[in-house]
């Protein structure tokens, strides 16, 4: 183990970020020179915390079954190289889950049950950071070819996770994405101050080199149809996630300036990286209100900040959550507790248990004002409590209902397989992964629902070592869950 008195020595530490009044000024990652560089003087006294627990709980709060005892004690020892291998193990990516994921396995780390639990998505990052630094992390091309193929339909965490172990299987692998650049979410929904995207190009050159093709700009269900689809490749990955955004449809919502989360945060993302934008949606000089209280709402909130907006409110129809952990949710369960994000740190309002009435417009047409209420612990309106915030910009940021079916122009992708969605609207597979149609196989949120980048990157692992069994009879691939697995909860 590592430090067999650590735990009892060492407080938690975590790396300080570059004093607000400097980062809101500019895209960059809120560590300085990266949080993996910022930690690096405090992380092995950090690693040294862990106990390397008789039953070590962390695996099972991390869906992707990390084996973070023992990467915990190899870099307590020094020994970096070993901690990069045990770490790649398990985890195709774990530069975007140490940056973005919220850590579950934090919340089930034994330490944690009466002290702070150790840093692991830090002990993560910085594992992989000086990997890259090193140049320790290198292509690793498949031995031989099968002869089979492979598309994948989207390019987030679970096509590139499923992409990735099926080429380095011996598969040809072709992963499609419609927006010009691959990457998904991680390419224009999460904001440079909190994964600047050095990290997925870097990930994306090792794929390139491995013989993943990429094939960006390819509507698949438009440019390229379901049946033709099927008639191309030996087997199809459906992995373009859930991007139908719950909506609010109360009075008001057909006013100019109210607009989803995935609307406004693409733009910013784009001329954050110097592209231009024709009528971008900005928060210049504007009251915005952003009504959902989640991480997307944060990412609206730090991007809001740069652009200049004249204030900021967040509201959240839940009650305002404690700092400790709730009694009816123990460890080693995932807690709802207050959570400060780098973008909380620099600005804006949270409002909580309050409920949006209607959007009030101006001579234009325009939003210029929201009517809200407060609301009780069954959601009911507190009467009284109505009042009215400005805003002529409103962002929704209310999560997702289910992946996308149908365009203006007609039927789409999921709809021309004719593959069988589940009571929730998602795609249903059985417990391979493969959905209704024979050779299609479903990874990710198009399948989840709505979920965390490691559950994606866990399924797309496990969907991979399915496509290779349906393909070559067997497989040696690791499939960490199953499609039926959910988080530790009460």
């Amino acid at each position: 183990m590592a430090d067999p008195k650590g735990f009892l020595k060492h407080g938690r530490e975590v790396a300080t970020r570059r004093d607000v009044a400097e980062r809101v000024h500019d895209w960059n990652e809120v560590y300085p020179d990266g949080i993996g560089r910022a930690l690096l003087p405090i992380i092995n006294t950090q690693a040294g915390r862990c106990m390397d627990c008789g039953i070590p709980f962390c695996h099972q709060g991390c869906p992707l079954g990390n084996i973070i005892p023992e990467w915990n004690d190899l870099v307590w020892r020094d020994d970096w190289d070993g901690a990069m291998d045990r770490l790649h193990a398990t985890n195709n990516f774990p530069e975007f889950t140490g940056r973005l994921c919220p850590a579950p396995c934090e919340t089930a780390c034994v330490l944690g049950i009466n002290q702070d639990p150790v840093t692991i998505k830090n002990v993560e990052v910085s594992i992989i950071d000086r990997a890259w630094g090193s140049g320790y992390v290198r292509p690793q091309p498949p031995e031989w070819l099968s002869g089979r193929t492979v598309a994948v339909i989207g390019s987030g965490p679970a096509g590139l996770a499923a992409a990735q172990q099926l080429t380095r299987a011996g598969h040809t692998v072709a992963v499609y994405e419609r927006a010009d650049k691959i990457g998904g979410l991680l390419r224009y929904g999460i904001p440079e101050f909190k994964m600047e995207k050095k990290h997925l190009d870097r990930r994306l050159d090792q794929m390139r080199r491995e013989g993943t093709v990429f094939r960006a700009g390819v509507d698949v269900g438009g440019d390229l149809t379901g049946p033709q689809l099927l008639a191309r490749y030996d087997a199809v990955v459906l992995a373009m996630g859930a991007t139908d955004a719950r909506d609010l449809p109360v009075p008001g919502r057909e006013l100019g300036g109210i607009h989803q989360a995935m609307e406004f945060l693409p733009q910013a993302n784009r001329t954050s990286l110097g592209e231009e934008v024709e009528g971008q949606i900005l928060a210049t000089g504007k009251d915005v209100v952003i009504i959902g209280g989640g991480d997307t709402g944060a990412d609206c909130l730090g991007a809001s900040i740069r652009q200049g907006a004249r204030s900021i409110t967040q509201l959240e129809i839940m009650p305002q959550p404690g700092e400790d952990r709730p009694e009816g949710q123990p460890w080693p369960t995932y807690p709802m507790t207050f959570r400060v994000s780098s973008a909380h740190e620099e600005g804006g309002d949270r409002v909580y248990a309050v409920s949006t009435q209607e959007f009030v417009g101006d001579a234009d047409g325009n939003v210029a004002a929201l009517r809200l209420v407060e609301v009780d612990a069954k959601f009911q309106p507190v009467e009284g409590t109505e009042r009215e915030i400005p805003a002529q910009l409103v962002l929704l940021a209310m999560g997702f209902v289910g992946p996308e079916r149908s365009r203006p122009e007609g039927p789409g992708l999921i709809d021309q397989l004719e593959v069988e969605l589940d009571e929730r609207g998602n795609v249903r597979r059985d417990e391979t992964y493969a959905s209704s149609v024979p050779g299609v196989y479903v990874a990710g949120d198009v399948g989840r629902g709505q979920s965390l980048i490691v559950w994606a990157i866990a399924e797309g692992r496990s969907a991979a070592a399915s496509v290779d069994a349906y393909l070559t009879g067997s497989t040696t691939l690791p499939a960490p869950i199953k499609p039926h697995e959910r988080p530790l909860v009460v």
